[in-house]
Parts: structure tokens; sequence; C-alpha cells
């Protein structure tokens, strides 16, 4: 016997496990920059993004097996040419990672969320609002408090090149969505076209570079290896499989909103549990940058649905049938990316 309000209360709960989850993805997200940081040197950065893309394009790869479709052409193609970018993306996060403080790598790479937008309108040749541009000043300026810690003083060697991997993310978003505008593409052949790429691109640049994937395997003990583990199965594997399930379930705005809270997670990883000595100009910092990205992305969303309302038509990518139609948010995922992030985070 069901009573009359069960439904209401189904869908409660239902609505809840998913906020849950997709919370849990961008906390696991917001944790990838302590966690990359205490497995990379400058000297393994390569190596462990090697490894790492590995595992995570083999699970992948199983997984696209198991579903016996078989990846197009075009998938193929597109995979490949993104597969490169994020390859950048990784190298530079990652680089920057060994370079800077976890609490400042997560926070200036969520200036993704300014940059994208930018290039969109350039690309597009549409004016933003600007409001969007006292949003991505007020981010800026939050940058430059928290890298100088309230000092006139260049930002650091880890901090140029996290900020360098956010503007290759935003190509990279951008470019995925150029790429993939009205043709049908199976967001999974594209993430795991786009990982096997990365993959093959650090296993030959570990031939020539820092330490070699046998040695840096090597060296992984326990500890080591568990990280190692959570890094690929739930900051890419999980996180990729929870937004394609979620986005089914809820609408793509919400994903965004709550993945959208990633700098927030990374920024108490890294006070807390990494205990970066951050001043109190660092603190304004971290309100001005995550005030800054939170206002810059609800005017541009505005924006864009005005933009969209006024054309007559949808300018998402077509993914195939059951698949999620937004696939921006991935590119923080396999980052860490991904880091795959937005892309996977680091």
């Amino acid at each position: 016997m069901r009573w009359p309000d069960d439904e209401p209360v189904t869908s409660l709960l239902s609505r809840f496990r998913v906020d849950l989850l997709l919370l849990l993805v961008a906390a696991s997200w917001g944790s990838t920059y302590l966690v990359a940081k205490e497995l990379v040197t400058p000297a393994s950065v390569v190596a462990l993004l090697a490894v790492r893309m590995l595992l995570a394009a083999a699970v992948m790869a199983i997984v696209v097996a198991a579903r016996r479709k078989r990846v197009t052409a075009a998938e193929l193609r597109v995979g490949v040419i993104l597969g490169v970018l994020l390859a950048a993306v990784f190298a530079f996060e990652t680089f920057g990672i060994a370079h800077t403080s976890a609490t400042n790598a997560g926070l200036i790479i969520s200036l993704t969320m300014v940059f994208t937008p930018i290039l969109e309108s350039v690309m597009s040749k549409r004016r933003l609002p600007g409001a969007f541009f006292v949003a991505a000043l007020i981010a800026v300026v939050g940058v430059a408090l928290l890298a100088g810690n309230g000092a006139l003083r260049a930002p650091s060697l880890g901090d140029l090149l996290i900020l360098v991997a956010a503007i290759v993310r935003a190509v990279h978003v951008t470019s995925m969505q150029k790429l993939s505008t009205g043709r049908p593409m199976d967001s999974l052949h594209l993430t795991t076209v786009q990982l096997a790429t990365c993959a093959v691109l650090f296993c030959a640049t570990s031939m020539f570079y820092g330490d070699s994937v046998p040695l840096y395997v090597a060296q992984l003990d326990l500890a080591g290896g568990a990280l190692f583990l959570y890094l690929v199965l739930v900051c890419t594997v999980f996180a990729f499989f929870v937004q394609t399930w979620a986005v089914r379930r809820t609408s793509p705005s919400r994903v965004s909103l709550l993945l959208g809270t990633e700098p927030i997670w990374a920024a108490i990883v890294g006070i807390t549990l990494a205990h970066d000595a951050i001043g109190a100009a660092g603190y304004v910092g971290i309100a001005l940058i995550l005030a800054g990205t939170a206002w810059g992305r609800s005017v541009e969303q505005k924006h864009s649905l005005l933009a969209r309302a006024g054309d007559g038509a949808d300018i998402l990518p077509q993914w195939a049938p059951g698949e999620q139609r937004s696939f921006q948010t991935m590119t923080r995922q396999t980052s860490a990316t991904t880091s795959g992030s937005t892309s996977p985070p680091v």
C-alpha cells in the first residue's frame, strides 16, 4: 500500500542521493591536488601521469569493450585532438603542483571558469556582459593576493604553471564543444580515446625525461599505491560515471553548480590537511577567487541561456542517445587532473 505523499518523499530522496554523489565527486577533485603533491616530484611528473593515464584508459577501455559498441572514426579523430590538449593540461597542472601548494593549485585552476567564457565569446563573436568582466577582475585580484600572500611580488613558478593549465583547459573545453557540435558523439568513447592518447604521449616522453615508469612504480610504497589508486579509480573513473549517471537524473546546470564547489573543497583540504601557510591577505584572496568565479559563472550562464533563446537553437553538442549533453565538467577530471576536470582534475 502506497501513501499519497510517498512519491514526493521518494523523489526528494532520489535528488538527495544524486546531489550527495556529485558533491563527493567535487570533494574528490578538490583533494586531488594534495594527493598529487604527495605522489609527485619534478622528476617524476611524467612517469606519474603515464601510469595514471595507462590505468585509467585501461579501465575505461574494458567498459567500452563490454558495451560492444565500436568507436567511430569521428570519435577517434576528435578524441586524439582533444587528448593532445588534455595532455598539455595535465602536464602544466602537475608540474605546477610540484612547485606550489595544494591550496594555490586548486584555486588558481578554477580560473578556467573565467577563461572559458572569454574564449568562447571571442570564437562566437558574442560580447559578454560587463558584469562578467567585473567578476573576472575580482577573481584575478584574488589570485594575486593568494599568490603573493599580501605582498607585491611575482608569483611562483608553480602558480604560473597552474595559470597556464587553466588557460589550456579553457582551450580544451572550447575545442571540445567546437569539434563535437552537430555530431553524434559517445562521451565514454571520447573520454577513453583522450585518456589513451595521454597515456601514449606520457609513456613516450617518460623514455627521455625524468624518472622511468618502472622506477616510479618501484618507488611507490603501500601508502603511495593506495593514494595512486584513489587518484585513478575515484577521482577519474568514478567521477566520470557519476557525472554520466547524474546528468540523466537532474539538470546539467545543477550538475555544474555542485561540481563547481571543487575549489571550495580544494581550499578546505589544503588548509586543514596539508596545513598550507596562508596569511590574512591569502584568505581574502581565496574569498575573492571563490566569489569572482561563482559570480562570473552565474552571469555567463544567464547570458548563454538568453543568447540561445534568442537564436532559437541549442548550441550544446549532440551526444549519442542516452549520453550526457554537457561534457565540460569532465575536463577537470582527468586532469589531475583531472584531472579527468571541467576536465578531470589532476
